[in-house]
């Protein structure tokens, strides 16, 4: 009895804790985001098209974050094009988006976003994703790729 006695105490308080108790902080990242401009279908891999956007959220709820660097790159690692002239403040809770249109196949099946931010206080990591889509006639597609970080900003 004492045994489950111990390990139902332990169970609870981990259930209890505060939310966010384990939520990293962080100064800066640099993130690589995989973007589709054309994915391929059937046996002749055609391609299939796809307008892309870049989704950037600052999902702190108290500071903003500067975006230092959105550079986009091709499939060979090529860069392609700095869509970030200056840096830029994302509010708390913001959301900025970069969009690469479906007739913008320079890119390829491989191309790339690399995002850099940073924040003068460690901060709630921001969400930063791509989401694709595309319609033909009666076929649609749509789907999401999740960033990676490639570096980190110590505290």
């Amino acid at each position: 009895m004492l045994t489950f006695l111990i390990l139902f105490t332990a169970v609870v308080s981990f259930m209890t804790r505060p939310a966010g108790a384990d939520m990293r902080l962080f100064k800066g990242q640099t993130v690589y985001v995989p973007l589709y401009s054309h994915i391929y279908s059937g046996d002749r891999e055609l391609p299939f098209y796809l307008a892309a956007t870049l989704s950037i959220r600052n999902t702190d709820m108290k500071h903003a974050i500067t975006l230092t660097a959105v550079d986009y790159y091709d499939s060979e690692g090529k860069f392609l094009k700095h869509y970030l002239d200056k840096t830029l403040s994302l509010n708390a809770m913001a959301t900025k988006r970069y969009v690469v249109p479906e007739s913008d196949k320079s890119g390829g099946s491989g191309a790339k976003f690399i995002v850099k931010w940073q924040s003068d206080q460690p901060v709630a990591e921001p969400l930063i994703e791509s989401v694709m889509i595309s319609t033909k006639t009666q076929q649609g597609i749509s789907f999401t790729s999740r960033g990676r970080v490639l570096e980190t900003l110590s505290k």
